[in-house]
């Protein structure tokens, strides 16, 4: 085995440095105040207390799932049909859903509250049509809705990356087998773009379960995500250790769910026609 020079090993420093400062030390710490108490000592005080927040851990588990469905109901034929058309075509729908990742997540929000709101366009809209005015900030539909349009980009872009990287001789042995447009979908186009798949559920489900801020703005603090419960523990001194609990169970969880996603991704790579 050939060694590495002095330069290449020197090379990688700058990400050793990096993770160990801003991934795996902001861990450690965590772990250590999840298991501590205000005094340094260690406690499982902070983990019997989590039983408390089994409402926000299960509310903010399904509005992520039903975000991340969503997402994936609206971003998989998206991409599919940006796939299937010309080059020009797909640049200029590729600009128009990147484009708003190009804005801030706030003003963002700030927008789609402007849409929402009670004097916003829609109930403007509703009035003029005769109908009365309908409620959506403060609700859950609304924290879903500012979930799915924040991170539907995330769910599109890998799905079409794997997509345009799809041999087309496989498209032809579907056809010249008699697999009609349906089966070729879902035994040869489905297996092939897992990948994507899998990545593009993990960049809006991983958002999604940690987001405090679409919460807090659409919410409208009528309830708790799980976001919204570890910023205020963290903002006071003397809970930040209940906090970093419910960060270590949150990051647990979403350790689980991409092992679970990249099993998926493992066994995506047979084709049955």
């Amino acid at each position: 085995m050939k060694k590495r020079s002095v330069f290449e090993r020197l090379s990688g420093s700058p990400y050793v440095a990096w993770s160990a400062l801003f991934i795996i030390a902001p861990l450690l710490f965590v772990v250590y105040f999840a298991f501590t108490d205000r005094n340094g000592a260690f406690t499982l005080e902070n983990i019997r207390t989590l039983p408390s927040y089994s409402q926000t851990f299960v509310m903010s588990i399904g509005f992520s799932l039903i975000a991340t469905a969503v997402c994936f109901l609206i971003g998989y034929p998206l991409a599919y049909c940006m796939s299937q058309m010309k080059a020009r075509t797909r640049n200029v729908l590729m600009t128009l859903i990147m484009l708003p990742m190009w804005i801030s997540l706030l003003i963002r929000t700030y927008s789609l509250m402007a849409l929402l709101d009670n004097g916003g366009l829609i109930n403007s809209f509703f009035v003029r049509l005769g109908f009365e005015k309908m409620t959506f900030i403060g609700t859950e539909a609304a924290v879903i809705l500012g979930m799915i349009y924040d991170f539907l980009p995330y769910m599109v872009l890998p799905i079409y990356t794997s997509m345009t990287k799809l041999d087309k001789r496989y498209l032809e042995a579907a056809a010249d087998l008699g697999c009609s447009g349906t089966k070729t979908l879902f035994r040869v186009v489905l297996p092939l773009t897992m990948p994507g798949i899998v990545s593009g559920i993990t960049m809006v489900f991983v958002p999604s379960m940690s987001t405090f801020y679409i919460s807090q703005k659409l919410g409208g603090g009528s309830f708790d995500l799980l976001g919204d419960v570890i910023d205020r523990q963290f903002k006071n001194a003397v809970t930040y250790h209940t906090g970093a609990a419910i960060s270590l169970v949150m990051m647990i969880l979403i350790l689980l769910s991409l092992a679970v996603m990249n099993k998926f991704s493992d066994s995506g790579e047979d084709i049955i026609v």
